[in-house]
C-alpha cells in the first residue's frame, strides 16, 4: 500500500491537484485499501492542528497585511532610498534594503514579492535600470521574508518537532543579514559595470529624517517582533497578535489609510493565506502518520547512513537534495514531508537541530526564486512584464549572479555553525 500512496500523491500533483488536497487524497487511498478506520484520519487531520504556536501564522499574515494596506511598501522602499540612493546603483541597494525590513513583518517571501515589487519595480525601471535586473533582484531579496524573523516556514519546522520558535528565529537572524549584504555587494559590482543611475546627490538630513519619520512605525513593528520574542517577554503567538493590534492602530491612527473596504480586502486575504497554510499542515499531519507507520523515515535515515557517516558529506547530500525539491515543491509542503526524516539524519551525524533547520528553510526558499516552478520568480516576471520586454528566460539570465551569491551564503551556514546556533546560543543561552 505504500506505493499507491506515493503514486496517487505524485499523480494528483501531474494533474494540477493542490499540495495539500493531493496529500489527503493519497491518505485516504492508502487508509481504505489498508482498511484503517477513518475515524484516524480525522484525528490525525485535527491533531496536526492542535497547536498554540500555530496561532501566531494567521497572526503575521494579518499584521503584514495591515501594514501593507496602510501604504507601509511605499514608505520603505522612500526610508531606503534616502539612505543609500545616492550611492551607484542605490534603488537596488534600496530594494534590499526595504525587503529586509519587510521581511521583519511578513514572514513569507511571496507577501515580501507582491507588496514590495509593485512599487520597487516600476521606480527602478523609470530611473534607468533594465526590466530583467529589476525582476532579479525584487525576486531574490524576497527570499529574506523567510530567514529573518517572523518565518512561517521557521515556526511549522519548529513546530513539528518540537525545537524552540524563538532560537530558530535568532540563529536566522545572522543568515538573512548575510545575504542582504551578499545580494549588495553584487548589485554594486554590477551597477559599476553597466552604469546604472545614482541620485545626484546625497539625501539632505531634512529627507533623511522626513523619510525615517515615515517608516518608523514598521520598523517599531520589527522590534517589537524581534526583541518581544528573542529577549522571551512574549511568544510568538503573543507577539503576533500584539502586532495586529499595533498595525490596526497605525494604519486607521496613523497612516489613516484603513477604511472598511481595506479591513475586508485585509481579512479576506488573510483568511485565504492563513487557510490554505493549516489545510496543508492537518493534512501532512496524516500523511506523516502513515509513513511513520510504515517505517519510512527510519529507512531513508539508515539508507542513507549506510552511504556514508560523515558529516560534512551527509550535509552536501541532504543540499543538493533540498535545492532540486525546492525547485518543484511548495516550501511549507516540502517542510512538512521530509523536514522530521532529514533531521534524524543530520542529528545522528552530529549536527545541532537549530542549525539544520535553517539549513532546510533556506535550501527550499531559495528555490522560491529558481525555475521551473519560483513563485517569486514568476510573480516578479509578470509585475516587469507591464514596464517592458521581460520573459522569464530574461529574468532568469539576470537572476543568476545572485543565486551564484546566495548559494555561497547557504554553504557558509551550512558549514560554520556559529553563524546559526552559535549565534542563537551566545545571545540566548
Amino acid at each position: 500500500m505504500v506505493a499507491v500512496l506515493f503514486i496517487v500523491f505524485l499523480g494528483a500533483l501531474a494533474i494540477g491537484v493542490p499540495v495539500a488536497f493531493s496529500l489527503g487524497l493519497a491518505s485516504v487511498a492508502y487508509m481504505l485499501g489498508s482498511h484503517i478506520q477513518m475515524i484516524n484520519f480525522a484525528q490525525y487531520f485535527f491533531k496536526g492542528l492542535d497547536s498554540f504556536t500555530l496561532l501566531c501564522i494567521p497572526g503575521f499574515t494579518f499584521a503584514g497585511n495591515l501594514m501593507n494596506q496602510g501604504g507601509i511598501s511605499e514608505k520603505l522602499l522612500d526610508f531606503a532610498d534616502a539612505l543609500v540612493g545616492h550611492i551607484t546603483g542605490g534603488l537596488a541597494y534600496a530594494n534590499v534594503l526595504a525587503s529586509m525590513v519587510f521581511a521583519g513583518i511578513s514572514g513569507t517571501a511571496l507577501s515580501d514579492t507582491v507588496a514590495l515589487g509593485g512599487v520597487e519595480i516600476p521606480m527602478m525601471v523609470n530611473q534607468g535600470y533594465d526590466v530583467p535586473f529589476s525582476v532579479a533582484i525584487t525576486a531574490a531579496s524576497s527570499c529574506l521574508g523567510p530567514i529573518i524573523p517572523p518565518s512561517v516556514p521557521m515556526i511549522m519546522a519548529a513546530t513539528m518537532t518540537g525545537l524552540s520558535v524563538s532560537k530558530m528565529f535568532m540563529a536566522g537572524i545572522v543568515p538573512g543579514l548575510l545575504l542582504g549584504l551578499g545580494m549588495c555587494a553584487t548589485c554594486y559590482i554590477l551597477s559599476v559595470k553597466r552604469h546604472y543611475p545614482k541620485r545626484d546627490k546625497r539625501a539632505s538630513w531634512s529627507h533623511v529624517l522626513h523619510a525615517t519619520k515615515e517608516a518608523i512605525w514598521a520598523l517599531i513593528m520589527v522590534a517589537i517582533i524581534l526583541f518581544g520574542i528573542m529577549g522571551g517577554i512574549v511568544t510568538p503567538t503573543e507577539a503576533s497578535i500584539i502586532c495586529v493590534v499595533y498595525g490596526l492602530f497605525v494604519a486607521v491612527f496613523i497612516y489613516r489609510k484603513m477604511g472598511p473596504k481595506e479591513m475586508y480586502s485585509c481579512l479576506k486575504d488573510t483568511v485565504s493565506s492563513a487557510s490554505a497554510i493549516m489545510a496543508l499542515v492537518a493534512f501532512a499531519n496524516v500523511f506523516a502518520f502513515i509513513l511513520t507507520k510504515e517505517h519510512i523515515p527510519s529507512m531513508i535515515a539508515d539508507a542513507m547512513l549506510r552511504l556514508t557517516s560523515n558529516k560534512y558529506l551527509i550535509l552536501l547530500l541532504i543540499n543538493l537534495f533540498l535545492i532540486f525539491v525546492g525547485m518543484f515543491m511548495e516550501t511549507i509542503a516540502a517542510i512538512l514531508i521530509l523536514f522530521p526524516t532529514l533531521l534524524a539524519v543530520a542529528t545522528a551525524v552530529g549536527v545541532d537541530p537549530i542549525q539544520f533547520g535553517i539549513i532546510v528553510v533556506m535550501n527550499l526558499v531559495l528555490g522560491l526564486c529558481t525555475p521551473p516552478v519560483g513563485v517569486c520568480l514568476f510573480a516578479a516576471t509578470n509585475i516587469g512584464s507591464r514596464y517592458g520586454k521581460c520573459t522569464l528566460s530574461d529574468s532568469v539570465k539576470a537572476l543568476v549572479p545572485l543565486l551564484i551569491v546566495n548559494f555561497g551564503v547557504l554553504f557558509l551556514v551550512t558549514y560554520v555553525p556559529f553563524l546559526t546556533v552559535g549565534v542563537a546560543n551566545l545571545v540566548m543561552g
